[in-house]
């Protein structure tokens, strides 16, 4: 492999006759050219090298079906060809964050949404089609799956963010209102799939009522660890794997984001000081989520590195 001028970083200075020890984003660095694939590799070097946005729609494109979505295991705790709603999701966050969510692709992505939304305007987290291959043992198959707010709010909230309009996200944009506003419990991953979608509606005062009143219920139904050194005070959400808690970091990724006021700047610092003392020797960040089989656990601590790097610089923590 070429020489790519990677891992050069020591964040911080070395005792005398000690050598250079290498910041987050080097060691990072190294891990995401050890395991990654080629889309998360792009994607790295996008966002942390200056890399292009091209090259990373290319990788993205070995996942796109003739239907306009994408499938080949891109979420890699489902497996298989065909196209799914979590995979398009999956994609349509790949070309925000390059800056490419739009034209033609985009419109493509659409009429697939609208293909496989459910009668009142929602994705569901998987179809039919997924069935006979294989996929993670907490992603069930039905024969008719409903809208599910956790596919279906953050692909709202991107398509809104880049001001694209399709007929499509209006009906999507409603299911998502009326899911939010009625919620009296709900789950983490519920939760940051609301945000996504409220950080970036149009309707900015009912988005703030929204998330207040969310708030309240992440912090009434401890769905969010407050305090690391105190785990045990925080229950795992049922059906979650032991261990899978969520901080204040996972629902406010960056310091706009509605959620950034459920916490305070005490809570938020200690949840950031977690998230960074959780990068391994191997220099990625760990999956919290059930581990099921070899090859997703794999595929998913590059995404999970690039999201922890980028949710550190979001926050003002330096990586290198």
């Amino acid at each position: 492999m070429a020489d790519t001028g990677a891992f050069p970083l020591p964040q911080t200075s070395p005792a005398p006759g000690e050598p250079p020890a290498p910041s987050p984003l080097a060691r990072a660095e190294r891990f995401v050219w050890l395991t990654a694939r080629v889309l998360e590799q792009r994607l790295f070097a996008y966002v942390f090298r200056g890399g292009g946005a091209g090259p990373v729609e290319s990788a993205l494109d070995a996942y796109r079906n003739e239907d306009g979505g994408y499938g080949h295991a891109l979420e890699p705790d489902l497996r298989g060809p065909v196209s799914q709603p979590l995979h398009t999701a999956h994609a349509v966050q790949v070309l925000d964050a390059v800056g490419r969510c739009g034209g033609q692709r985009v419109e493509s992505i659409c009429r697939y949404l609208t293909s496989v939304s459910t009668a009142d305007g929602a994705l569901p987290a998987v179809t039919a089609a997924l069935r006979g291959y294989p996929a993670a043992p907490f992603v069930p198959v039905p024969d008719d799956p409903p809208g599910d707010l956790l596919a279906t709010g953050p692909v709202v909230g991107l398509l809104y963010r880049n001001e694209v309009w399709h007929a499509w996200l209006f009906r999507a944009a409603d299911f998502c209102w009326r899911a939010i506003e009625s919620l009296e419990t709900s789950h983490p991953y519920e939760v940051e799939a609301a945000v996504a979608f409220l950080d970036s509606v149009p309707d900015r005062p009912r988005a703030r009522e929204a998330a207040a009143r969310l708030g309240r219920l992440v912090r009434e139904q401890r769905l969010a660890v407050l305090d690391p050194d105190a785990l045990d005070a925080f229950p795992v959400s049922p059906g979650y794997a032991p261990g899978e808690h969520h901080f204040p970091h996972d629902f406010a990724r960056a310091p706009h984001s509605l959620a950034r006021a459920w916490f305070t700047d005490d809570e938020m610092a200690r949840s950031l000081d977690f998230l960074a003392a959780e990068q391994t020797d191997d220099g990625g960040w760990p999956v919290r989520w059930r581990h099921w089989a070899p090859a997703p656990l794999l595929e998913s601590r590059p995404r999970v590195t690039l999201d922890a790097l980028r949710t550190l610089r979001a926050h003002g923590r330096p990586v290198g």
